[in-house]
Parts: C-alpha cells; structure tokens; sequence
C-alpha cells in the first residue's frame, strides 16, 4: 500500500502496527511534529509537538480491542452525538475500520509542505441495518510546518432511493493539561450552553472564563470560530479554529464519574478536557449527492500570564 505514495511522503508517512496489532499511521513534519491515527475509528491517538511532548490525552486503561471504542485522542461522533438519537451513543464511525483512500477527490486546502492521509469510511451491512443509509465519509488528517493539525471532514449522501439522512457529529477531542484546576477555556464566555448535567436544560454562560471545579458537561450553541484552553502550569495555549461546527461541548469527568469508567484512570481527570467542535443542535440533513464538509485545526502555542489571565482577544483575533 505504502509502495504507491510518492518518495516525499514515505518519508513522513509510515503504515505499522500499532497497539493490539491494530494497523496505524505515523504521520512526520519535518521539523520534528508528529501524529498517529488508527484505522480503527480513523482515530487520531497521538499529536506531539516538534519537543516530542504529548498533546492529546489518551488514558493509560484505553482499550484497543473492537468494539470498544478508544479512549481518549480525537475520536469521531458520527452519525450520532451522545445518545440523542436512536443508536449507540457517539455512532459507529469511532468503531470501525477505515480504509487508506489513495486517490481521493481533489480537496480545496492547501496541502503545501504539509503531511497528510486520507481515510474512508462506507456503512457495513450492520450499520445498514440500525442506520439505513448509505455515505461515504472522507477524513483528510493533515499535519502542518508549525506542528498544527488539521482534521477535515467530507461526508456525502450516497443513497440510491432519493431518500435524505440527518445526522450530529463532534470531533471529541481530549487534550492532555497539566493540572484541570489550573485551566480556563476562553471564547465561549456569555454564550448559551446546554447542560447535560441536568436534562439538557439551557443557561447562559455567566463567567469571564470556563473554569473547572467539579465535573462539567455542556454543549456551547453558536460558538465562536476560535476557542483557546489556556494551561497556566504549562505555560501553553492550546487554540482550536473550526470551520462548519457551530457548537462545542466542554467535558470534563471529575472524581466520581472517572472511577465509574472502566477505561479510564480514577485519577486521570486532572490531566484532560475534552472541548469538541460539533454540529449537535441543528442537525445536519443531506439530499442523496449532497455532502457536507467541516474541519478543525489544532495548534499549541506558548502563552505567557500576567495577573493569572491570558489576554483572550491577542488568542482568539490572531490570525
């Protein structure tokens, strides 16, 4: 498979195996970042900066063993986020296999001194059988010279019946933090948020910044195309830029919720939140041809505090 890609990228793309035996690509940015994403899911396990530092959480009791979905990194919600709908929670698209697309259709971004795969997935006849729809959903995930990633979404309607297909989708990213207590989340301030924690009810954000306390889960509505997670220990900011996602859930699991999952550490939730670019309270809905193309890109820069804060505006109106 590797023998058909060009000279330049057997340098920066590898095809192993990865935990379990499970087949996994190693993305490699010439000044030193790296990404690995399994096929299983099409799920992004690891993003490390050009100093070989994790930046996505993965939990040390991840289970890489269908049909358990992985735990941690950037797994995908489709075609149904959480249980708001009749399927498993977050869909199937986390837990199966993808295939390496070697001769995509042409995508509109920049792809110049970046390093990138293409992923496909198409429905199995059991998903056929709890979904009936037919898609094919394209994942282009693409590493940049500045060590930021990219993850671009292209999901078309292929059914032959005329029929329509409605859908929800998040990115459920989870980044690796230093201490939860010592983060803020920037960008969604005075916004309405749908609080999972009680039936979904809707508030309004009141704080200046998301801060973490006890355990949150909240889907923002209307969210700015910038969001910042600010890690005061670290010193590091990460900044997420997303394109078609209008909503983004913030989770953070806490104590006793940690201790009821049996894939993830009791003390774990100190060093995660999980922001997710979605689309979850306006479900999308394609015509048969139709598709639907959404990206997030992620980067990590230095941020230095004065005052404990971080100006937001120089994060999230820079370019």
């Amino acid at each position: 498979m590797i023998d058909e890609m060009s000279t330049t990228e057997k340098k920066s793309i590898e095809i192993t195996k990865g935990i379990n035996g499970l087949d996994k690509v190693v993305l490699r940015e010439i000044n030193g970042s790296t990404a690995e994403v399994y096929l299983y899911g099409g799920h992004v396990t690891s993003w490390k900066n050009e100093h070989g530092e994790e930046l996505l959480f993965v939990s040390n009791k991840a289970i890489f063993k269908p049909p358990k979905a992985i735990r941690g990194g950037i797994p995908l919600c489709f075609p149904q986020f959480s249980n708001i709908g009749p399927l498993e929670a977050h869909g199937f698209a986390r837990n199966r296999v993808w295939t390496i697309d070697l001769d995509p259709p042409p995508f509109p971004s920049n792809t110049t001194n970046r390093v990138y795969v293409d992923l496909l997935l198409k429905p199995t006849e059991d998903d056929l059988k709890s979904w009936p729809h037919s898609f094919e959903y394209r994942l282009r995930v693409t590493l940049g010279p500045a060590g930021d990633l990219m993850l671009t979404s292209r999901i078309r309607n292929t059914n032959t019946d005329g029929k329509p297909f409605t859908f929800t989708f998040a990115y459920h990213t989870y980044f690796s933090v230093s201490d939860i207590s010592e983060v803020r989340v920037e960008g969604l301030e005075t916004l309405d948020y749908l609080d999972n924690m009680n039936n979904r009810e809707r508030y309004t954000e009141q704080g200046d910044a998301i801060t973490f306390e006890s355990e949150v889960d909240r889907i923002y509505l209307s969210t700015p195309t910038k969001i910042a997670i600010l890690d005061h220990e670290k010193k590091r900011t990460f900044v997420i830029r997303k394109d078609g996602l209008p909503d983004a859930v913030v989770w953070n699991p806490w104590d006793k919720k940690a201790k009821s999952m049996a894939d993830f550490g009791d003390e774990e939730y100190k060093h995660m939140l999980c922001v997710e670019a979605a689309a979850i309270e306006k479900p999308i809905t394609l015509k048969p041809g139709e598709e639907w193309k959404v990206r997030q890109e992620l980067s990590a820069v230095p941020s230095s505090y004065c005052s404990g804060q971080l100006d937001p505006n120089k994060v999230l109106q820079s370019s």
